[in-house]
């Protein structure tokens, strides 16, 4: 890339060639969520690293309303403020559940997408007031009910909800912990304060969402 060159090599063994070609000056932009996939010395070849923040409501508001108008969708102004907050601040998933509350309205609702139809919608494909869905809800229920709050591993956790460790840590854990709903820690995953109360229920003295931390001076 550095020397705007691509060598082909032709043939196999002692006599293989290598042909190359130039090739005309670009531009290479690189998007990923996985940096730390990256080699070093990969990432230090790129001029400049940026970092894309996660999208508030109101950006998610005329995001959804660009996706309405494209796919002719009658997008009501509370619609749309239902369902971009709980989008974990993400277009993608923003517009994945337009699509799922489009098909619900065509069905219940004459295809017009108010906040009432985004709600009972969303209930449906089970994803609540936060973003979260069914497996969120299973581990935090997983972590809160069966281990008391934590510290847990996710390989146990992943048993007790029935997944792959992997699914856990990779797709539900991320939300969790950006949320501020679990902790990681060096033992384990810990239940925080606010993930009981989404659940409704109140984090006993004894555990460690419970525990008060005095200051030290």
């Amino acid at each position: 890339m550095e020397d705007f060159r691509v060598d082909v090599v032709v043939g196999k063994g002692p006599g293989a060639t290598s042909i190359p070609l130039d090739v005309a000056p670009f531009t290479l932009v690189g998007a990923t969520t996985r940096a730390g996939a990256l080699t070093g010395p990969l990432r230090d070849r790129f001029g400049f690293t940026g970092q894309m923040e996660f999208y508030d409501v109101p950006e998610l508001e005329r995001v959804l309303h660009r996706a309405a108008r494209i796919l002719g969708i009658d997008l009501r102004a509370d619609g749309a403020a239902e369902i971009a907050g709980r989008c974990r601040g993400t277009p993608r998933v923003a517009n994945r559940l337009l699509r799922r509350v489009r098909d619900y309205a065509e069905v219940r609702a004459d295809g017009v997408v108010d906040r009432d139809v985004a709600r009972d919608a969303l209930a449906v494909y089970d994803v609540d007031e936060l973003g979260l869905d069914r497996l969120d809800r299973a581990v935090l229920g997983a972590l809160v009910r069966s281990f008391h709050g934590g510290p847990v591993g996710v390989s146990t956790l992943a048993v007790a909800v029935g997944e792959e460790p992997g699914t856990v840590e990779e797709v539900c854990e991320p939300y969790l912990v950006r949320a501020g709903m679990v902790a990681r820690t060096p033992r384990g995953r810990v239940a925080t304060p606010l993930a009981w109360t989404h659940l409704g229920l109140t984090p006993p003295p004894d555990s460690p969402a419970g525990h008060r931390v005095d200051p030290l001076f």
